[in-house]
């Protein structure tokens, strides 16, 4: 399922079409070198593309798609490499392998099929691990292919050259398997599972608050990404003939990273800008590289010119596009606004469920020897909004934390109708009936306000009704107006309510708010609390609610407990709890 409008990807792909059409004209206009060029470019080009379905919407750089690359070409030039030269030239190959020989697309179908399941199996490792530790194992990877393509002679030829290759990547081959290439990098990159990678990218925490799988999602992406590496290595393979493990190592892998950096990891139009700049500066100072004349004075011969000049191009670009020349955005998406229409069921109200009561009995937590949670209990039931609240460092957020699993209790339990949560992961947790928000905002920032609330609603109840979910969640909370704006760039206020809608989205049963109304005005504070109100009364939802604002408190919830040193003081209604004398001393100290 693609999750941008229809038009974006139609004007996309049309794009792409005709520009590769229009390159590839060029080339045959130009001559022989400027084909060949043209061909190296694409081939380029889809490697590019290949490292971007991945880096780009993860937000982890990989330095290990160049050897995808390589399993790719060797495994295509065995099976299109003659049987007379095989025998001659590989003579411990397998028998089978030996006797094998395929046209062109099906050896590179193979190819693609093989990477793809080694893709899977190294990128279940590799998924699990974060920011810079997911890179250098990138790094170990490439490192790993690279020597077992030394070592296993009787299949690679060693370091020597591998040579015989039919050339059969032809300039109508390069351009077919670039628009395709192209097409699924762009496709992906708005499918379900492309979002949710990116919003996991933006911040994996409130991802997984809303049910994405980021590991899974990470899989998916490793191995497309590897399988259009693979046609990429296919393509070079048959164009160049012969070539030794040194090409798909660390200076292709370097030319191919420059091109991603510079033109911008997060988008299909990046790669096509990385690409051609860095090939155009590629041709141009190889051509200075062996000396040239300026205005009279002999520049002699600087060997690195090329690798010097690209190193300065991925500084200048970093100082001054950090996102990349084509920034964060596709083309399409700068001209043509979504337009937020009103499904067919908007503002129906969905039919109230029996609401689970939550229930949380002798919770302990310990970080070391300090002790956040002492042997707290709570009920919080359906239909009605629970106050917590507490001096700062007593344990709520904590609490809050514990109750929906992204803490797991040193003792006690957490009894959702009567199943122990305690254990499970936090994604599990949206679709079990509880969301939450956070007590520092953790939006999905490169993404737009309507972005955010629908891929929660994606990621939840199975995506039934998800376009009609955040039409409604956007509505309440007054964000319909703001959809097609960054929500990184809306004001605080606005962020919290963005936020709020993000949950609701998920339709649960149980609502966590951890300060809500942190950063609002009193007007702000006061249509927030209207709202949670109605979605008590029109949707039987509870409501934890976690706040500083002890008139937000006081005015809004039907119960109250307060925690201190993380220990339950005292639970009751907000007028009990105001008379308190544990409360009184907790907040105002002995001599009050």
């Amino acid at each position: 399922m693609i999750t941008a409008p229809m038009r974006h990807i139609l004007f996309a792909t049309g794009a792409i079409i005709l520009l590769i059409a229009a390159i590839a004209a060029i080339a045959l206009a130009g001559g022989s070198a400027i084909e060949r060029t043209v061909i190296v470019f694409l081939v380029s080009l889809i490697a590019v593309a290949g490292m971007g379905v991945y880096s780009g919407n993860s937000g982890i750089l990989s330095f290990g798609h160049v050897g995808f690359m390589g399993i790719g070409a060797y495994c295509a030039a065995l099976l299109t490499l003659p049987v007379p030269l095989k025998t001659a030239t590989l003579p411990n190959l397998p028998v089978w392998l030996a006797s094998v020989q395929l046209d062109f697309v099906s050896a590179t179908i193979v190819a693609l099929i093989l990477v793809g399941i080694v893709a899977a199996i190294v990128g279940l490792a590799i998924g699990r691990l974060e920011g810079s530790a997911a890179t250098i194992s990138t790094l170990g990877l490439l490192i790993i292919i690279h020597g077992v393509t030394i070592g296993w002679r009787d299949v690679t030829r060693g370091a020597q050259t591998f040579f015989g290759v039919p050339r059969e990547t032809t300039l109508f081959a390069a351009v077919i398997a670039c628009i395709l290439a192209l097409v699924v990098a762009r496709i992906y990159r708005d499918s379900i599972s492309g979002l949710r990678l990116r919003a996991g990218r933006d911040n994996a925490i409130a991802a997984n608050a809303i049910g994405i799988d980021i590991q899974k999602e990470r899989l998916i992406s490793f191995v497309l990404s590897a399988m259009i590496m693979a046609l990429a290595g296919s393509l070079l393979a048959h164009f160049l003939g012969a070539f030794s493990p040194k090409k798909f190592y660390f200076t292709d892998t370097f030319f191919l990273l420059s091109m991603l950096i510079v033109g911008g990891m997060s988008t299909v139009t990046g790669a096509l800008t990385g690409a051609f700049v860095i090939t155009f500066i590629t041709e141009v100072l190889r051509r200075l590289e062996g000396g040239f004349s300026l205005f009279g004075l002999e520049i002699p011969t600087i060997f690195g010119t090329t690798q010097i000049g690209i190193g300065l191009i991925i500084l200048f670009a970093m100082f001054k596009k950090a996102d990349g020349l084509a920034g964060l955005k596709e083309w399409e998406e700068r001209i043509f606004a979504r337009e937020v229409k009103p499904p067919e069921a908007a503002n129906q109200l969905p039919e109230k469920e029996a609401a689970p009561e939550l229930v949380a009995q002798d919770l302990i937590m310990k970080f070391g020897g300090l002790v956040a949670v002492n042997n707290v209990s709570l009920e919080i039931k359906s239909g009605e909004i629970f106050g917590l609240i507490g001096p700062n460092g007593s344990g709520k957020t904590t609490v809050m934390n514990i109750l929906s699993c992204v803490l797991t209790p040193t003792s006690g339990s957490v009894l959702l109708d009567g199943n122990d949560l305690v254990g499970r992961q936090s994604n599990e947790m949206a679709d079990l009936g509880i969301a939450r928000t956070f007590q520092n905002i953790r939006l999905f920032p490169e993404l737009t306000v309507y972005q955010n609330v629908y891929v929660a609603a994606l990621s939840t109840k199975g995506g039934r009704d998800a376009k009609t979910r955040t039409y409604n969640a956007l509505e309440r909370l007054g964000m319909l107006g703001r959809a097609n704006e960054d929500s990184g760039t809306l004001s605080y206020g606005d962020q919290r309510r963005v936020e709020i809608a993000r949950a609701l989205a998920c339709q649960p049963s149980l609502l966590f708010l951890d300060e809500p109304a942190a950063g609002m005005n009193r007007e702000e504070t006061d249509q927030l609390m209207e709202t949670l109100r109605q979605l008590c009364a029109d949707l039987g939802i509870g409501i934890l609610l976690v706040d500083h604002d002890l008139k937000l408190i006081n005015q809004l919830c039907d119960r109250v407990a307060v925690l201190n040193e993380g220990k339950k003081i005292a639970e009751g209604t907000p007028e009990e709890v105001r008379n308190n004398p544990a409360v009184i001393d907790a907040y105002l100290g002995r001599s009050a």
